[in-house]
């Protein structure tokens, strides 16, 4: 998804050059007239991903707006945007929380380098966040990824059965996201920052696994050189994972029952009962019902565990969610990888809401993942996706050939700008000039046009005089101004 970047400036020529250049990096572009509408904006929950904001601003100042983003709590990087570049006045942006700052008129790639280390050190702070989170058992579910009517059901249903500590089974497929669940669970509960215990009970070889669960002392069997508390203990004041509880043996499930109704367990070779307090959650990608009909599993154990049932719903059941998970997982690998993906293009996207995605949600973060890895392009391409596209990535050589040449649609829009125009646009060797030097030019041909009265010259431009004349300053056009100047006086 295409990241969308908020520019804040009353000076509507900035604003549109901005965009040109933005909208040519694959950035979608929001505007603002000033502070208020940008806190407006941000207030009614438009997509803002970076914001651009000019210190110099009528009503609310640049720096009283960017406090006023700050206290309200919204946490977008912001790149200043300043006119004199005085060192107080950056430093004391830098200090209200922007993150960088350039002076304008500014380069195409100054604007872009900028943006790009800004979303950067953000999806890196993001990260961070998340893995604090993850690591102090405080994920909630407004940390999960989706905003689907599937998802939606599942997030009301485990807050519900996160104010209390009732047991939960959560259903589904392999790789929905099971564990995330619970996680979200233990994390909205009182037990958030106590210990989140998962144990995945069908990898646990069967002979092992009353001594992983429960504990035992040591030298009560063959092997057992120190004692070993078990994950009940080591769970003890939060909560327990069971993940695939019904892979669990038939003796093991008698000891579970028990644990759950006395709150106590037994540990191998110990004297005494050790009493718990433990929250259970379990998990299961089988029909729990049908493995009690088979007497697979016991009924009595069932009924303890599914008193708030809790289904999963298949990736491809909510697929309006991929998109968002699949920019989620982009900033998770940009990090891990040291990568600078920007997104998926909108055909990758396409691609993958399309596809039935067996594996849910972890076959997607392992595409995604593999994707991140080998990308070159600034945006995942469908042939990023092989197993699901059927395309191969180009070869080394075609990548070279392509890079070199305009692309196709972009190639014919230049060929279509007139050569002899009043202002030129393209250079000597067909390329793009800088907007520094367009700009330059359009305010020279404008003054020339106007015979230099600058207030005719401000209106037909769409700025204001102060910052006609200070452009004409920064430009080195004082002399083509002075005649015009006595003009304006006159006709004062």
């Amino acid at each position: 998804m295409a990241k969308t970047v908020l520019v804040v400036d009353d000076d509507p020529t900035q604003r549109r050059l901005i965009q040109a250049v933005l909208e040519r990096e694959g950035f979608t572009v929001a505007h603002a007239e000033n502070g208020d509408q940008a806190i407006g904006k941000l207030t009614s929950g438009s997509a803002c991903d970076l914001i651009l904001l000019d210190l110099v601003m009528p009503g609310l100042s640049g720096q009283d707006t960017l406090k006023e983003i700050r206290t309200r709590g919204f946490s977008q990087p912001v790149i200043v945007v300043t006119a004199t570049g005085g060192i107080d006045t950056v430093v004391k942006a830098m200090q209200a929380g922007a993150c960088d700052f350039f002076i304008k008129p500014a380069a195409p790639e100054r604007i872009i380098v900028s943006i790009r280390n800004a979303l950067s050190m953000g999806d890196l702070k993001g990260e961070v966040e998340r893995l604090k989170k993850h690591a102090g058992g405080r994920f909630t579910f407004a940390d999960m990824v989706g905003t689907s009517a599937p998802m939606q059901m599942v997030k009301r249903l485990g807050e519900r059965a996160a104010k209390s500590s009732i047991p939960i089974l959560i259903t589904g497929e392999s790789g929905v996201g099971k564990e995330v669940i619970a996680r979200a669970v233990h994390g909205s509960s009182d037990r958030a920052g106590k210990p989140f215990v998962a144990v995945n009970c069908g990898a646990i070889p069967e002979n092992l696994v009353e001594s992983i669960l429960f504990g035992h002392e040591k030298g009560s069997f063959t092997g057992a050189t120190d004692k070993h508390l078990g994950k009940f203990q080591e769970a003890n004041g939060g909560t327990l994972f069971l993940d695939e509880v019904g892979e669990l043996p038939l003796d093991i499930q008698v000891k579970l029952l028990r644990a759950l109704q006395e709150s106590e367990i037994d540990p191998i070779g110990a004297k005494r009962s050790v009493k718990v307090d433990v929250r259970i959650v379990s998990a299961t990608n089988r029909d729990l019902a049908t493995a009690v009909k088979d007497a697979r599993f016991r009924e009595d154990l069932f009924y303890r565990l599914n008193v708030f049932p809790i289904e999963a719903p298949a990736l491809r059941e909510r697929r309006e969610d991929i998109p968002a998970l699949v920019e989620h997982f982009v900033r998770r690998f940009n990090v891990e990888e040291g990568k600078a993906v920007a997104g998926a293009s909108a055909e990758t996207l396409a691609l993958l809401t399309g596809f039935d995605w067996p594996g849910n949600v972890r076959q997607l973060e392992n595409a995604v993942y593999r994707a991140i890895v080998l990308a070159d392009a600034p945006y995942l391409q469908p042939y990023d996706f092989p197993a699901i596209s059927g395309v191969a990535a180009p070869l080394p050589e075609a990548v070279a050939a392509v890079s070199h040449a305009p692309p196709p649609a972009m190639g014919e829009l230049l060929d279509e700008i007139p050569k002899d125009a009043p202002v030129r646009i393209l250079d000597g060797r067909g390329h793009l000039r800088t907007l520094e030097d367009i700009e330059r030019d359009l305010i020279q041909l404008a003054i020339e046009i106007y015979a230099g009265h600058m207030s005719e010259v401000a209106r037909r431009l769409g700025i204001g005089r102060s910052t006609l004349y200070r452009k004409v300053r920064e430009q080195g056009l004082e002399d083509l101004v002075k005649g015009g100047e006595a003009a304006d006086e006159a006709a004062a």
